[in-house]
């Protein structure tokens, strides 16, 4: 599952920065219905297996994924909810599994008490915002003690970005831009832009990235084969680029990194987006 990274001996993890796991709350039927249409399988019968956080495991073992990240979500208009209590259950005592909570603004009058509990009580690693799904700009005031609490616990920040299909979204709160004024106030949280602005902003995402030390690029969602044609300079900032998968939705997670292997980029380069970066972030053991 390691790989060699050229040149230096050391074993780099293949970390996948963002998976949806098998369990939730519920799930809105049109989400259902975009996975039966999208999805090699029927949804139902195929996600119940991976309700076993051991079988998920083992299914990670085959796809050539030392690590994933694994994401709470609680947008109840838009797509649906698996909570913070179903994902530490899930991830509790397994090593490879990475727990980000979700502290949705709509939800707690104090978001920023909410997530310190979250990470020192229940063992949260990062934390996903979703502003496209629960309808807020990233740069709002109220956000900022999600920031503050995360800067302080030292843990990442995930935060969607780009265009959504799912029946509720509100796509101007994917701007990566609102994003700048984040990372300007808090220039040593890192923060993570999943599907790199997909759709719409693909150049600010990447300006975004070249700009600011703290800000990385995740690839989620986007065709690896098409990531320099969305992407052209990617070569030149490979060490701002995060490897995520969006599984179930993209169902294929080996498949994909073979494909980002393939592009015209040198070893350590791949290494880097496929587990390097995002070691580095999660401070895995020997990448702090």
């Amino acid at each position: 599952m390691l790989a060699e990274t050229a040149g230096q001996g050391k074993r780099t993890p293949r970390i996948d920065f963002h998976i949806h796991p098998g369990i939730c709350a519920f799930m809105q039927p049109w989400v259902v219905e975009w996975y039966n249409r999208n999805l090699p399988v029927k949804f139902d019968e195929f996600i119940e297996q991976y309700k076993d956080p051991g079988f998920f495991e083992e299914f990670l073992t085959r796809e050539g994924v030392d690590y994933a990240c694994v994401l709470v979500e609680q947008s109840y208009v838009t797509t649906g909810v698996t909570t913070n209590d179903q994902v530490r259950d899930y991830c509790r005592e397994r090593r490879r599994l990475i727990p980000f909570c979700d502290v949705n603004p709509a939800l707690y009058a104090r978001p920023g008490e909410e997530l310190r509990r979250l990470v020192e009580e229940d063992g949260f690693r990062g934390v996903k915002l979703y502003p496209t799904y629960q309808h807020f700009y990233l740069n709002e005031s109220r956000i900022y003690p999600i920031y503050q609490a995360a800067r302080d616990l030292g843990i990442p920040v995930l935060i969607h970005t780009g265009s959504s299909v799912f029946r509720g979204a509100r796509l101007k709160y994917g701007d990566p831009l609102h994003l700048d004024d984040v990372a300007v106030d808090f220039p040593d949280l890192p923060l993570i832009m999943a599907h790199s602005g997909r759709g719409f902003w693909y150049d600010r995402a990447f300006f975004l990235s070249r700009l600011h030390e703290n800000v990385y690029m995740e690839v989620s969602g986007l065709p690896p084969a098409r990531l320099l044609d969305y992407f052209p300079e990617l070569p030149r900032n490979t060490r701002k680029v995060v490897f995520g998968s969006d599984w179930p939705g993209m169902f294929y997670i080996k498949r994909n990194m073979e494909a980002i292997a393939a592009l015209p980029l040198d070893a350590e380069s791949v290494d880097n987006i496929l587990g390097g970066n995002a070691a580095r972030i999660l401070k895995l053991e020997g990448y702090q």
